[in-house]
């Protein structure tokens, strides 16, 4: 992956081109070979040997070619790619403000994502949809395969399904006789695996589905796997139900942005981020305003983290959103979405367009044909959109959020919307105009601009999130909310007066990833549960007992999910570091508070630590805190020894 808007060249727009030669064993006469792009930005031109094989428009989202009848031992690869936007693209000119206004993030040109080369065989498995269905304790997978078949006439195939679970044992298989004409051809099979393993937020269980395809002798063709998982998420009653639970999320966004890599992320700084979130404790997040790396798809499959995608229809006007190219487009770019993305159980809805023109006849327009679209292409997914709007609707029907399945509601009291203390009455009227309408609040927090300087700016957001969050609990229909965002992220707007470019000050850590405050303060009010830790000494020698209490969130808070399968884990040392003892203590169901209490020999030390970890069911730290007991201080009135309580981040 590679990006041009890096360093001398970081404001260039315009196009760019990538030339390569590479070489290529002999090849059997039978087999097929695609040439893959993984997302180049804004749009693409190829040409392989001087041959022009086609073009790609939208930013995002994979594409290929067939090159089989291009291919030579030696080949010359040429790729002209173009940064440049306007009123049609997506993302476009954000022109529901001024009609020149670019879009809030950095126009990254280049090859963006990987580029690969794949081989099959003269019939191809092209790809999978894979949908699950839980009933009665059994799932039905319904498996619709997409053949390629590169012959001339029909062929005779047997095709082979096998779905090995989440301990790599073979969890139902099928196979059948197939009769397929040329060219693409979608053949649709189901299995059912008995006694499923789900996945959930802590338990994200996987499943692949492998997909053997040969002919009537018997012979492979191809073969293809991709894993998929099993699963309910539902909206009832306003609620958000994750296999039959409540759940109510958190999370925070992120735009793949780096500064030594921009938007041609690496992996290690994707899992360096991710990590880093998932500490934070996301089970939530839309991720940002366009389709994702299938890294970050992938590593949210397998640490149960929810997600709602999005194509970047950022701020359009209403005669952007009538405009049938863009319509177009914004269909190509979910077609292309769903296709890549849709068996990852992580994502549980689809998202049209952000911050736009939706309270207008054309904006509802484009929401109802786009709903209308993704339905058929998956049924089985929610579709929404974020709206920055909804406390100044007068009537439900004048805005697409009447026809979405569930509201998302980016709102900034304190900065763009208004004083902080409006905010309660504004979700109340929203609450009571959608009154069968489930909300997740998919953006707040606070943009630095709104600071009188930089250094002012991280405390006004520890202040909002503060407030804010406590107020959106209270809300029994609020199923989640997502802070903007992670990092500061490069732009060309929300930037301090004077600066064409740099960096928006919106992040809980820098461009750096250095964390701020607002870091820790997020990760505390975040926590799935409290825990003290309280030393139990009745004279001043060293204590040789002590109390754990373990208290998880209720489900009138934010964030809350039911806690199977945790541990708390706890160690003590003295004032060398050395191991004196450690524990741990297994809960089923973390429901309500549970004590947790232990007790050490006599020992002759001037310094015990006493560390507590609540522990998820795959290993990671939930929270934790810790105490410390020191010779000679006082005794408090409840008669144990005052102590330093620490929370670790």
């Amino acid at each position: 992956p590679h990006t041009w808007n890096l360093g001398r060249q970081d404001g260039f727009i315009g196009k760019a081109w990538y030339c390569k030669t590479f070489a290529v064993p002999l090849q059997s006469p039978d087999l097929h070979v695609k040439l893959h792009f993984g997302a180049t930005f804004y749009s693409a031109r190829v040409w392989l040997n001087g041959i022009e094989l086609g073009k790609h428009e939208g930013g995002y989202t994979a594409y290929s070619f067939d090159v089989t009848h291009q291919l030579r031992a030696n080949n010359y690869l040429a790729v002209e790619v173009d940064n440049r936007i306007d009123a049609t693209t997506i993302p476009g000119l954000a022109q529901r403000g001024d009609p020149d206004s670019w879009y809030d993030w950095w126009d990254y040109g280049g090859i963006v994502r990987d580029v690969w080369l794949t081989v099959s065989g003269p019939v191809e498995v092209n790809r999978q949809q894979i949908r699950a269905q839980v009933k009665d304790g059994q799932a039905t997978v319904n498996d619709l395969i997409f053949l390629e078949n590169h012959f001339s006439e029909r062929k005779q195939l047997q095709l082979s399904v096998t779905a090995f679970g989440p301990d790599g044992k073979t969890a139902a298989h099928e196979s059948l006789k197939v009769d397929v004409a040329a060219g693409l051809v979608p053949i649709a099979i189901a299995t059912t695996v008995r006694s499923p393993e789900l996945w959930g937020i802590d338990h994200p269980n996987l499943y692949r589905m492998t997909i053997e395809v040969g002919d009537r002798q018997g012979h492979l063709l191809d073969q293809q796997s991709d894993t998929f998982g099993i699963r309910t998420v539902e909206i009832r009653d306003r609620h958000l139900l994750v296999n039959g639970e409540r759940v109510r999320l958190t999370g925070v966004a992120r735009h793949e942005d780096s500064v030594s890599e921009g938007l041609a992320e690496t992996t290690g700084t994707m899992r360096y981020d991710y990590d880093d979130m998932k500490s934070l404790q996301v089970a939530l997040t839309r991720p940002v305003h366009y389709p994702q790396n299938p890294f970050i798809l992938d590593y949210a499959d397998r640490h149960g983290i929810l997600l709602i995608p999005e194509i970047p229809v950022w701020q359009f006007s209403e005669t952007q959103m009538k405009n049938p190219q863009v319509i177009a487009r914004a269909k190509q770019q979910l077609r292309e979405m769903i296709e890549e993305s849709g068996n990852h159980p992580s994502i549980f809805a689809w998202s049209v367009c952000n911050e736009s023109a939706t309270g207008t006849p054309g904006g509802i327009a484009y929401f109802r044909t786009l709903r209308d679209y993704i339905k058929k292409l998956d049924p089985s997914r929610y579709v929404t959109y974020a709206d920055d709007k909804l406390p100044k609707l007068k009537r439900a029907e004048d805005s697409a959020a009447n026809d979405a399945d569930f509201l998302m509601m980016n709102q900034y009291f304190g900065s763009w919307h208004g004083p902080e203390s409006e905010l309660s009455e504004s979700l109340d009227r929203v609450g009571s105009m959608f009154p069968n309408k489930a909300v997740i609040i998919s953006e707040f927090g606070l943009a630095g601009i709104f600071a009188k300087n930089p250094e002012d700016a991280d405390p006004m957001r520890v202040d909002i999130i503060r407030k804010q969050m406590p107020e959106m609990a209270r809300r029994d229909w609020i199923a989640g909310a997502i802070l903007w965002c992670y990092q500061d992220y490069k732009s060309r707007r929300t930037l301090r007066s004077g600066w064409d470019g740099g960096f928006v000050e919106h992040g809980l850590v820098d461009e750096y990833r250095q964390r701020k405050p607002s870091y820790y303060v997020w990760k505390e009010l975040n926590a799935l549960a409290a825990i003290d830790v309280r030393w139990d000494a009745s004279t001043s020698a060293a204590p040789s007992r002590f109390r754990v209490t373990v208290t998880p969130k209720s489900v009138e808070s934010l964030p809350y999910y039911p806690l199977h399968n945790y541990r708390i884990a706890w160690q003590i040392s003295d004032e060398s570091g050395n191991l004196i003892k450690r524990g741990e203590q297994a809960f089923a169901d973390l429901e309500k508070p549970q004590v947790v209490t232990g007790e050490i020999q006599p020992v002759d030390a001037k310094l015990l630590k006493l560390h507590v970890t609540l522990l998820r069911p795959e290993n990671t730290i939930a929270t934790e805190k810790s105490a410390e007991w020191k010779a000679g201080e006082g005794m408090d009135t409840a008669g144990s020894s005052t102590s330093k309580e620490t929370p670790t981040h």
